[in-house]
Formats: C-alpha cells, sequence, structure tokens
C-alpha cells in the first residue's frame, strides 16, 4: 500500500512553513528522536520524507516508503534497528501541486545506513566515478630537425621491377625519416583507438618543436583519423637547416599536462550530474611522448620535469572551475633511433615515481620495429586481445578460377575471449603474426550466412579493427561483412563435432565480433556429478560425499563454547574448525582408497575426527582394527579397484599391507586432537607389528605360493620346448633327404652313368610331415598346423604322383615312352632315342 501525502512546511524548514498534516504528526509523535535529527538536517543530503510502511513480526525491523521533497528542505524520519537504521534511496519521481504544498507519489526501495559513534545517521560515501588512463590520452611528437634524419630502412618502391622492358632506369630504394614513422605508428594507434572505442576514448596530438602545436581538442567532433591527418599535412615534416637549440620536446610536454587538466565533455556530463559532489569525478590521464633521447641522464631530466609540471598545475586547477587536478598520469617515453645505430637509452619497465605520476622508457628502432611497439601498447593500454581468422577462401588476382586461403588478424576487448579461459582451452592460444607478445586465438572459418539466426544465443558483440588494415586478405574481409553478410567461426578441435564460438557480422557499417553460447545452456539439465571434464565417467563418492555435506552444514550451535582462554568461540570459527577436520584425509575417488570402501572400518573413521574421544570411542577404534587383524588372519579379499592394472592385482598381502598404511594416514592426521587418539594410534601399530611366530608363518606361505608359481610356468613353458625339439629333428631327416635326392640327380643327368634304381627313402613318406624351412624360431602355429597335416596324412591312402615326385616333381605320361620310343627330360621337352 503507498501512502500519498500532502507536507507543508513553514519558514524554519524551508519557505512552505512549518504545518504537518497529519501522517507527519504521527511519525513525529512515534519517532521523536528521528525526527528532530531528521529536522536538523544531519541525516539526508537529498532531505528525503520517509514514512512507515510496514513493522516485520519478531525482528523489530520496519521498512519505510521514502517520498522525495524539495532538495532545500529538512525532512527526514528514521527508525533505529540494531546498530544500523533502514533508509531508502533511490527517491521517486515528483509532482508540484498547489503553492505551498508539495504532493509526491512512488514506489522506492529499503536501504540501511550506518549509524555514527554518537548514535546519529551517517550516510554512505557515493563511489566516486573514475576515468581511467585510457579516457584522455595525449601524443607528444618530437618535431625538432634530428627527426628528420633517415630511418636507414629501406623500402623498394618499384614494383614492375621483373616487367620492366629494356632500357628503363629502375627506381632507387626509398628510406622514410624518423619524423614519418613515428607519425605513421602513432596514427595507427588512434585508428585502433578509433575503431574499438569510437566514443569516451579521446586523443589529444600535440607537436613540439620551437613551441607547442596543439592539433586537436577534446571535443568529440574532433575525434577522427581525417581531422588529425589534415592538421599533420598542414604541419609539414621537420626542417632540417633549423636551429636545434630553438627545438625542445619541453614545449609539448608541458601543453600535455595543460590539456589533461583540461575536462572533456563526459567529465563535464558526470560533474553535472552529482552537482556539489562534483569533486567525485576522477581526472586520469596518459602521455606518449615519441622523441630521440640523447642518454639516460636526458630521460630522467624529462620525467622530473613533467613531475614538477604536473604539481604546478594542479595547484592552478584547485583554484578554478574549468579545470581539473591530475589524480594520475602515465607517462610512456618512447625513444627511437635509426636502424643499424645503438641505442643510447635502456628500457625500463613502469616504476612509480610519484602518487600522481608513473614513467616507463622504451628504446625502439625506427621503421617497422616502432609501429609493432605502438601495436603492443595499444592492445595493453586498452585491454585488448587478439583473433586470427584461419581458412579464408579468397581468388586470386591472377587466376580467378581458382582460390587460395588467407589469414586475416583482428583486435578486439579481450572480454571476447572470457569463454575460453573459464573453459581452460590452452591449446587455442598461438604467436601473433606480427610477432608481437601478445598471443593470438585461432578461429576458423565456416561457411557464410546471409540471415542472423546465430544472434538469438549471443552472449556479446565487440567491434573489431585488423591488425594490417591495407592488406587485400583483410580489405576482402570487411568488404564481405559491410555487404551483410555474417561468418561463423568455428574452435579448431583435433578430434569430435566442430564447436562454433564466434561469429562476424557487421551493425550500421560498424563490424563486430560476436560471442555465442557454445556451452551448456542454462535451460539444459545439469550435468551429472559423476560426468568429468569431456564426458568421462568418473567413480567419484557420490553418496560419501552427501552425508560429508550433511554432517558439515551451518547449523547454530545450542550452547556456547569457550576457549582455552576463556574467549567465546564464534560459531562461524568453529563450523570451520569442523570442515578443517573432515577433509584432513578424504579420498574423493573409490579407486583411490581402501578403508573408506569398507564396513568394517565405518565405526573407526566416524569417530577418529572429532575434536575430544570418549573412553567407549576408543573401545570402538580398538574392536576395528582387531577385527580388521582377524580378517587378514583368514586371509579374506578386500574391496582392491583393479581399474586400469593388468593382471590379477596386488596379492593378498599387498592388498592388507595397502590398507594398514591408508589407516594410519587417516589416524594420525587426528593425532594431535586427544590423548585418546594417542591411544588408538598406539593399538593400531601394535597390531602391524606382528609376533616372529606369525612372521614366520607368513614367511612359509609366500615362499609355498612362489614354489606352485615357479612349478606352473615351468609346465607350461614344457610343451613348446618339446615340441621344439621334435620340429629341430625333423628338419635335419629333411635336410639329409634332400641332399641325397640332389646326388641322385647329378648322376641321372651324367652321359656315362647309367640311371640308378630309385632308393627307398629311410623313413616313410607318411611319416614325414611337410615342414617347410624357416628362418629363425619356429612359432607356435606352425607347429601346429604340421601336428594337424601328420594327423591327416595318416588317414587317407596318399596320391600316387606325390609319392613317385622328385623334388615335388612327377613325370606324366610315362606309357608313352615305351609305345613312342620317347623319353621326357626334367625341362619338359621330348627327345628321339
Amino acid at each position: 500500500m503507498l501512502f500519498r501525502i500532502q507536507a507543508s512546511l513553514n519558514s524554519t524548514l524551508g519557505r512552505y512553513g512549518r504545518s504537518l498534516d497529519r501522517n507527519t504528526r504521527r511519525i513525529s509523535e512515534r519517532f521523536p528522536t528521528c525526527w528532530e535529527e531528521a529536522a536538523s538536517g544531519v541525516c539526508s543530503a537529498h532531505l528525503p520524507c520517509v514514512f512507515p510502511h510496514r513493522l516485520s513480526k519478531g525482528t523489530g525491523e520496519l521498512a519505510f516508503r521514502q517520498q522525495q521533497l524539495e532538495p532545500y528542505s529538512a525532512l527526514s524520519c528514521l527508525y533505529e534497528t540494531g546498530g544500523s537504521r533502514d533508509v531508502l534511496k533511490e527517491p521517486p519521481r515528483k509532482r508540484r501541486g498547489r503553492l505551498g504544498r508539495l504532493r509526491v507519489a512512488g514506489r522506492p526501495r529499503l536501504a540501511r545506513f550506518p549509524l555514527r559513534e554518537d548514535g546519529r545517521c551517517q550516510e554512505p560515501q557515493k563511489k566516486m566515478k573514475l576515468f581511467s588512463e585510457s579516457h584522455k590520452t595525449v601524443f607528444v611528437v618530437d618535431h625538432c630537425p634530428y627527426m628528420a634524419e633517415s630511418c636507414r630502412q629501406h623500402v623498394d618502391f618499384d614494383m614492375l621491377m621483373k616487367n620492366r622492358t629494356q632500357g628503363i632506369i629502375p627506381l632507387a630504394p626509398i628510406s622514410r625519416s624518423l619524423w614519418t614513422c613515428s607519425v605513421e605508428s602513432s596514427m595507427e594507434y588512434c585508428r585502433i583507438m578509433f575503431d574499438i572505442f569510437p566514443f569516451k576514448k579521446l586523443v589529444n596530438f600535440i607537436v613540439s618543436d620551437s613551441g607547442a602545436n596543439v592539433l586537436n581538442s577534446w571535443n568529440q567532433e574532433d575525434q577522427s583519423l581525417q581531422e588529425l591527418m589534415a592538421a599533420l599535412a598542414a604541419v609539414g615534416p621537420p626542417n632540417p637547416r633549423a636551429d636545434p637549440e630553438c627545438c625542445s620536446i619541453l614545449h609539448g610536454l608541458v601543453a600535455a599536462v595543460e590539456a589533461l587538466c583540461k575536462i572533456t565533455e563526459y567529465q563535464h556530463e558526470a560533474r553535472t550530474l552529482l552537482m556539489e559532489n562534483a569533486d567525485r569525478v576522477g581526472n586520469r590521464g596518459r602521455i606518449i611522448c615519441i622523441t630521440n633521447a640523447k642518454s639516460d641522464s636526458h630521460v630522467r631530466m624529462l620525467e622530473e620535469f613533467v613531475q614538477e609540471t604536473i604539481h604546478e598545475h594542479n595547484k592552478l586547477a584547485a583554484n578554478s572551475d574549468h579545470l581539473m587536478q591530475i589524480q594520475r598520469c602515465e607517462l610512456v617515453l618512447i625513444h627511437t633511433y635509426p636502424v643499424g645505430e645503438e641505442s643510447l637509452v635502456s628500457d625500463h619497465l613502469k616504476k612509480e615515481l610519484s602518487p600522481v605520476l608513473t614513467s616507463e622508457v622504451h628504446s625502439v628502432r625506427a621503421g617497422r620495429h616502432l609501429a609493432t611497439r605502438l601495436n603492443v601498447l595499444v592492445q595493453q593500454h586498452f585491454d585488448l586481445a587478439s583473433t586470427t581468422i584461419t581458412n579464408i577462401p579468397m581468388k586470386e588476382e591472377q587466376h580467378a578460377n581458382t582460390s587460395a586461403n588467407y589469414d586475416v588478424e583482428l583486435l578486439h576487448h579481450k572480454e571476447a575471449h572470457v569463454d575460453f579461459l573459464k573453459s581452460g582451452d590452452n591449446h587455442m592460444g598461438g604467436s601473433s603474426k606480427e610477432g608481437t607478445l601478445k598471443e593470438t586465438v585461432t578461429l576458423k572459418w565456416c561457411t557464410p550466412r546471409t540471415n542472423s539466426v546465430e544472434l538469438h544465443y549471443c552472449t556479446g558483440a565487440f567491434r573489431i579493427s585488423p591488425v594490417d588494415v591495407n592488406s587485400r586478405p583483410s580489405s576482402c574481409l570487411t568488404n564481405f561483412l559491410l555487404n551483410g553478410r555474417s561468418v561463423l567461426l568455428e574452435q579448431p578441435r583435433k578430434s569430435g563435432s566442430k564447436v562454433i564460438s564466434h561469429m562476424l557480422s557487421s551493425h550500421g557499417g560498424e563490424i563486430f565480433l560476436h560471442v555465442l553460447s557454445s556451452s551448456r545452456s542454462i535451460l539444459e539439465d545439469p550435468p551429472s556429478i559423476s560426468e568429468g571434464c569431456g564426458g568421462r565417467v568418473t567413480d567419484y563418492r557420490i553418496t560419501d560425499f552427501g552425508e560429508f555435506m550433511r554432517e558439515n552444514r551451518l547449523t547454530p550451535f545450542l550452547e556456547p563454547r569457550y576457549k582455552s582462554d576463556e574467549s567465546f568461540e564464534i560459531p562461524l570459527e568453529r563450523a570451520k574448525d569442523q570442515l578443517e577436520k573432515h577433509t584432513r584425509y578424504w579420498p574423493m575417488i573409490i579407486s583411490q582408497t581402501t578403508i573408506f570402501n569398507m564396513q568394517a572400518v565405518v565405526p573407526l573413521a566416524s569417530v577418529i575426527v572429532k575434536e575430544a574421544l570418549t573412553d567407549e570411542d576408543v573401545l570402538n577404534c580398538q574392536k576395528t582394527i582387531y577385527n580388521l587383524v582377524d580378517m587378514e588372519r583368514k586371509n579374506d579379499p578386500l574391496p582392491i579397484s583393479t581399474v586400469g592394472t593388468r593382471g590379477k592385482g596386488p596379492k593378498r598381502d599387498e592388498q592388507y599391507r595397502i590398507m594398514w598404511n591408508e589407516l594410519e594416514t587417516l589416524v594420525r592426521a587426528h593425532i594431535a586432537n586427544s590423548d585418546k587418539h594417542q591411544r588408538v594410534l598406539e593399538c593400531l601399530l601394535a597390531c602391524r607389528s606382528k609376533p616372529p611366530e606369525e612372521e614366520e608363518r607368513k614367511k612359509r606361505g609366500r615362499k609355498r605360493e612362489e614354489k606352485e608359481e615357479k612349478s606352473e610356468k615351468a609346465g607350461k613353458d614344457y610343451e613348446p620346448e618339446k615340441s621344439w625339439q621334435e620340429s629341430e629333428r625333423l628338419k635335419g631327416l629333411l635336410e639329409r633327404e634332400k641332399e641325397e635326392l640332389a646326388e641322385a640327380e647329378v648322376i641321372k643327368d651324367s652321359p656315362d652313368s647309367p640311371e640308378p634304381p630309385n632308393k627307398k627313402p629311410l623313413v616313410a613318406v607318411d611319416e614325414i610331415p611337410t615342414i617347410e624351412k624357416t628362418k629363425g624360431p619356429v612359432s607356435l602355429l606352425s607347429l601346429w598346423s604340421n601336428r594337424i597335416n601328420t594327423a591327416n596324412s595318416r588317414k587317407h591312402q596318399e596320391f600316387t604322383g606325390r609319392l613317385n615326385s622328385v623334388n615335388n616333381k612327377a613325370e606324366l605320361y610315362q606309357h608313352l615312352k615305351d609305345e613312342n620310343g620317347m623319353e621326357t627330360t626334367e625341362n619338359g621337352k621330348a627327345s628321339r632315342q
């Protein structure tokens, strides 16, 4: 229920008079202390009128509904509840009624303000609206005569050298000056900043020679590359014949400090909103100075000069309504020098020179090295990250029918990679194309889409800026996206299905990198507790963990407890102490523990975590230990996990040794709790140290088991040894027979010798298995095949041709020899006798 009131205040509380309506008088009578305090204007700067809305039963807290009056009225009603007072902030809208009255209505919020030592309400300090150092960036570029020196990094300007006809003199290579390299690098810094942060990130460009030449202001309309390039073109290159004594970088540094003290449009808007609290608006900035320093002492002189200048200008800004004091300033000194020369200035990391000023020095060679360094700095200053789009298909200019794959590196805010960091995908990182210090995330090009349905699952959108904006792949990609196409980007995976995590699309002529929701949706059911990383099913002790949480819930203690020094023990500290005791030894996986899988150990494991044991608890622990000893004597099996192990797993003695070691670890973790925990440990150690006769019995049992295993192993090895010896004997017989057959063949082929009669083999053919000659030991398959063939040969009559063959060759049609007077030779040709 909302209370609508009409309050009239007389001149004592404002120009509306002192008269109060019925509701206001009722509150002042019920809470006189708060009413006097509010009427004195102590509690509220905005002077709200607060009325009671609801009194919570049993808690003594009173909720209020607050209505906002005029800023200069002084009415605030508060109710004191236990060291703080409930008031309301964010007042509702107001409507002015008839003269001298204020009609207010709305639904405010309940807030709580702490009390001061004097019992009055203390209004909380509003958080200072800080502008980071990236809000203001001042570039100071040296325009002195020595900046006209060549950087000595040559650029081949004649691109048609190979196709040039004879008689044409090639163009000489060119070399840019230090000034040109500095301007190009700083413009690239500004381009990336303007692309990603078109608002609230401002740049002021200053050229320093005989004086300070400020090229633009903090106004938003001056923040563009076109304005800066036009102003730099008007300045022109430095004059190498100018007097060096009249030029100094100090003029530009003074102008940079003055620019940081000026108020920007965004700071002025924030100061206007806070009115009398305008001092809560912060003023920070960064100065990037590109020059050619002489030595380290020269650099220190520049740092001290900037520090003194900031101190002097802060004094002036303190007495001015149009200037702001510099609260924090970063000075980035970049010493650039020609390629091939040695640097006279050493680098140093960011260091604090004063509470207001920090400084860092970079010594960089001119040319592409300076551009690369500023590319790294812009990523550091504006929290940027790099993403490389790979496998972008593009048609070649020379061959329109073919296409090649290119890579394009993009810069954007680092929040686009937050999901990668949360998921722990470290394999996606790689080195940047330019070899910078920053790493890049590689994403693969997918099929372009004309519709943007995927935007419904977008969790973030960030502006992008190409690293190499003038390259042909970058130009083709940006034109493709600006034509209204969207490109999905997937994470490169070695295995599994592809995961589309980002999308490139343009809106209003600007290209954004959209972060798609690639993780589990919040609308889906949560994963099972047994599901580990990558969907693996793990053997967590889920049931035991539920019991563990139930025993360690935060519940109020029924009786207070005191420490040894008679001080009261805080319940929260007592709960933390109990949780620490329960987690001293608590394996999370079933396969990593033995005793927590045994029902016989539960009585000991449940009481050993107590802070103090009773005599009954000690007796139960000793009974549990004796029960385990009896189990070991009976050689009962233990619940040992054999996952990931080969064979039968550990032996029974090894299983009990693992169990006793784990049990001792559990008891020793709580030995310092009390003396009775020590008694449990002593009982455990006494049972583990077995008597000599028990050890001798165990030793005899182990020897008997080893002998049985050896005999079983010897029996298994005897069969292949016997088969190997038999095969060697048969091979020897075959070798002897082959030699005799060879000698007979030689005698048969001799023209002077008559054909000898066929000799009978020493061993019957049907008794000799056909064994092929192999190199190395005979395999078990060969032995088994020979045995099968021998057994089969005895079951049928052998073929006559195989019995009468010589070298596995048999003569066919032998009856023709007698009829036609022909004889067949070994090579199959016939001859007349």
